[in-house]
């Protein structure tokens, strides 16, 4: 298994397509609960506008891409209406003696792992190489999660996100998570 930074334009349509597999319409409704599903629908327009800022994280076997972590540097986030949305609600969130919106911060645009290799630890995996890539670069990475995807959540957590606020918005309850990198805020009110 190769982790490396997508660079391709066959890449960002590999991310498409698994994309599709796994949105929330295209996952039976009895398998979300343990399998997960994606929420936003991303153009390849907007994937090559995320990934030419900030290169999505690949996963890859035998030429075979077989999961992705998007990074969606917050500049590009006014032209998704799901991430306009995420951006004006989450800039207002306490963190760290300021908000969100005070903090030079990256948004996890998406996770997808490929069924075929869940809980082999390739999430962990993609989420280490991002780290390493954009830590130097922000002070976190923030993304929010349908409450509804307790495998999502189960996830984020076990990589180091922590939640720190809920959010309504498009007729759904979101957790919103924070992997602080800098450790601006020392404990979060809901990791007690």
């Amino acid at each position: 298994m190769t982790i490396c930074l997508a660079i391709t334009d066959r890449e960002i349509q590999e991310i498409r397509d698994l994309q599709e597999v796994n949105l929330k319409e295209n996952v039976a409704s009895e398998n979300r609960l343990s399998e997960g599903f994606l929420t936003a629908k991303y153009d390849l327009d907007f994937l090559k506008s995320m990934n030419d800022l900030t290169p999505a994280i690949i996963a890859k076997q035998n030429g075979v891409l077989l999961g992705y972590a998007l990074a969606t540097d917050r500049s590009l986030l006014a032209q998704h209406p799901l991430l306009k949305d995420l951006s004006s609600q989450i800039n207002k969130i306490p963190f760290g003696g300021k908000f969100i919106g005070d903090f030079d911060y990256l948004v996890v645009g998406q996770l997808c792992v490929a069924k075929e290799v869940r809980g082999l630890g390739l999430a962990q995996s993609l989420y280490a190489q991002f780290k390493a890539t954009y830590e130097n670069h922000y002070h976190f990475a923030v993304t929010d999660i349908d409450q509804a995807n307790t495998a999502s959540l189960r996830t984020h957590l076990k990589v180091g996100f922590e939640v720190v606020s809920t959010l309504r918005y498009g007729d759904r309850d979101w957790h919103v998570v924070i992997w602080d990198w800098k450790r601006l805020q020392k404990q979060s009110p809901h990791s007690q």
